[in-house]
């Protein structure tokens, strides 16, 4: 349990650097120490709100943040995140979903990342096709435990709806948003579960969101950060899928 202390700090970092809260990294952290399943999503709520918030701030600070390419999507996904907070998954079923997510965000990360993300244009979102990404989007993420914007930021760049800083900035925003929703939704739906675990790593989360969210918008390539972050995913899911199906 003590390595977590290590883990969540450089999870945090990382994902924090690219405009992400680190639920996805946290979740398959804290599974391979067999920490509880609502535990675990809370706790990953929690730390995505401050993580998430801090690099927002930071991005929204140096000028990547459009109004325009975040309405859409939060318009749906915010009362879906309260809805899918209220939804009691067993044990078993709530892993296999979990790491559904997780293999999708891995490949994502791993082989999609391109050079071109960094470019981007300034294509305006369809609003009708905006909602129904921010509902599918803010449904799982309040009954897996994750914001979604690790799901948002990869569509805005493959669509072609903004350059890799602004969706970021947006990915940010989204996830704060969503991530306080679920937490709403799993308060009156009673899966809210924090101990003295969770609240012990919200120091860790701070400190590391600082930096990474400031060399994320000033400093890094998302490019090699998101490959980094797809190695690392892949790893935690692969070990998952071989201990599950052996």
């Amino acid at each position: 349990m003590t390595s977590l202390y290590l883990f969540i700090p450089l999870i945090a970092f990382f994902y924090s650097s690219v405009g992400f809260g680190g639920a996805t990294g946290y979740l398959a952290v804290m599974s391979l120490f067999g920490v509880e399943p609502q535990v675990m999503a809370s706790t990953a709520l929690i730390l995505n709100v401050i993580v998430a918030g801090i690099s927002f701030v930071t991005y929204f600070r140096a000028g990547h943040m459009r109004r325009d390419l975040l309405l859409p999507f939060i318009t749906t996904s915010v009362p879906a995140a309260f809805i899918g907070g209220f939804f009691k998954l067993s044990d078993h079923v709530y892993l296999i979903v979990l790491y559904a997510v997780l293999t999708f965000v891995a490949i994502r990360l791993l082989f999609f990342s391109k050079k071109q993300d960094e470019i981007g244009s300034h294509n305006p979102v369809p609003f009708w096709c905006g909602i129904m990404i921010g509902l599918v989007i803010g449904l799982l993420s309040g009954m897996v435990g994750i914001g979604g914007g690790i799901f948002l930021s990869p569509i805005i760049l493959y669509a072609g709806w903004g350059n890799s800083k602004q969706a970021a900035t947006v990915a940010a925003a989204f996830i704060v948003l969503n991530s306080i929703s679920g937490l709403f939704g799993r308060l009156l739906g009673s899966t809210l579960i924090l101990n003295t675990f969770s609240l012990s790593l919200v120091p860790l989360g701070v400190l590391s969101a600082l930096a990474g969210s400031w060399f994320g918008a000033q400093r890094f390539s998302n490019l090699n950060l998101r490959r980094l972050l797809g190695v690392a995913m892949s790893f935690a899911v692969s070990n998952f899928w071989f201990t599950l199906w052996r």
